[in-house]
């Protein structure tokens, strides 16, 4: 079930009401003339804007057809599903069990990507991990969020989603940070043979995957790892849950700082290379 703390699901219900009085305002209407124009109450519309009642599909699309402001409405029903669906909490979610704590990883968005723009500072991507890499990984969240214990089901399913990366018309386009190279899930024999998957997989037409070196000049640091799918959402990661960004405005920002990451990143043989000696140095 998607849920949103009370505290930031009112913040973002005021923030989308302000946007909307900022429209209204910007089409010179009162609003009892926007109640009007749009076949409400005129009290419904002050609570809209102060954000104590949440708007429908359909009264932004009629705000913004009487503020002569359509273009504005996909960026504001994408912002209403974030309100509505956005944050996704692990705990909740895990009652069900690990294979549950998926966020927006399921089987049906993967099959409707085509383009996955990847970046993890402290791991290697699900897509890439090997089976008893991410058995250790799972083991620790399992028992950090009280999650009844179907850890094989849980691998099983990340497994199965490893498939896309296979099928044809699928791009996978990946950064990562040289301490994921070196953040130890299990021991060294595990860390050993996740290192040379990730180098098999390196080798792949559709997947490119570059390394920013630590100790190395850049321009940006991230403060968490992020997946883009396509343009349509991007999947960002906390310890506690899943956020699912939609917003056009937002995807754009997280594009942006993906070709950011990307200028700094190592590829090729030098990528390898990283990879190699991250290998020779665990012993």
């Amino acid at each position: 079930m998607t849920t949103v703390p009370p505290s930031s699901a009112r913040q973002a219900q005021e923030a989308l009401g302000l946007r909307l009085r900022e429209l209204r305002m910007a089409a010179g209407l009162t609003g009892r003339a926007l109640a009007a124009a749009t076949g409400q109450h005129f009290t419904r519309v002050s609570k809209i804007e102060h954000g104590v009642q949440t708007p429908t599909d359909e009264d932004i699309q009629a705000w913004c057809g009487a503020c002569a402001a359509e273009d504005q409405i996909p960026d504001l029903i994408a912002t209403l599903r974030v309100l509505e669906s956005a944050y996704l909490e692990f705990k909740r979610q895990a009652r069900a069990g690990m294979k549950r704590v998926l966020g927006p990883h399921t089987a049906a968005r993967y099959e409707r990507t085509t383009v996955f723009r990847i970046y993890e500072h402290n791991v290697i991507p699900g897509l890439f991990q090997t089976a008893e890499y991410t058995a250790a990984m799972l083991a620790f969240w399992s028992t950090f969020l009280d999650a009844p214990n179907d850890l094989d089901e849980a691998v099983g399913v990340r497994m199965e989603r490893q498939r896309v990366i296979y099928r044809r018309g699928r791009r996978f386009l990946v950064v990562l940070e040289e301490q994921a190279l070196r953040t130890w899930f299990g021991d060294a024999g595990t860390q050993a043979g996740q290192l040379d998957r990730l180098l098999a997989v390196m080798s792949l037409p559709n997947v490119s995957v570059g390394i920013i070196p630590l100790m190395t000049e850049r321009t940006a640091v991230p403060s968490s790892g992020f997946w883009i799918f396509d343009d349509t959402l991007v999947a960002v990661e906390t310890p506690t849950a899943s956020i699912e960004v939609t917003r056009p405005q937002e995807i754009e920002l997280y594009a942006r700082m993906f070709d950011v990451l990307q200028a700094s990143a190592r590829y090729g043989k030098c990528a390898r290379a990283l990879v190699t000696k991250a290998i020779t140095e665990l012993g």
